[in-house]
């Protein structure tokens, strides 16, 4: 199987929910609009805990991709997993497996985020079986 990648740009809309999941956690719903080599809009939601203003948190998300992707229609979920210490941010971003519909069945990667200058780009680098 060939690796291919699809970049471009998105913007996320992030809203609060209630009622939270338990004390010290927060739940969010999360909405975006992606464009380039994948056109797709996102619906999903993250949880997080920790203390965001004073840069230590974590949270978790599962958002459902529905669009075209270089050509092929379908969808598929994104798993998202990232924490923000003093050592800095790691994140990861996956294709969760079995979630490809359509022509995007049997589709597996990873979503690279980046944030630069208040804008939101992504690097989907995926296979096809």
């Amino acid at each position: 199987m060939a690796i291919h990648h699809a970049k471009g740009t998105f913007t996320v809309k992030i809203v609060p929910l209630t009622p939270a999941p338990a004390e010290g956690l927060a739940r969010f719903s999360i909405d975006k609009e992606i464009h380039g080599d994948l056109e797709a809009t996102t619906k999903g939601e993250m949880f997080s805990g920790g203390d965001p203003k004073a840069g230590t948190a974590g949270y978790v998300a599962i958002e459902v991709v529905t669009g075209t992707l270089d050509g092929k229609k379908g969808s598929f979920a994104l798993q998202q997993m990232a924490t923000m210490s003093s050592s800095g941010m790691k994140m990861e971003v996956v294709v969760v497996p079995g979630s490809g519909t359509g022509e995007l069945k049997g589709i597996s990667g990873t979503f690279v985020i980046t944030i630069a200058e208040g804008k939101h780009s992504y690097d989907l680098e995926y296979e096809l079986s």
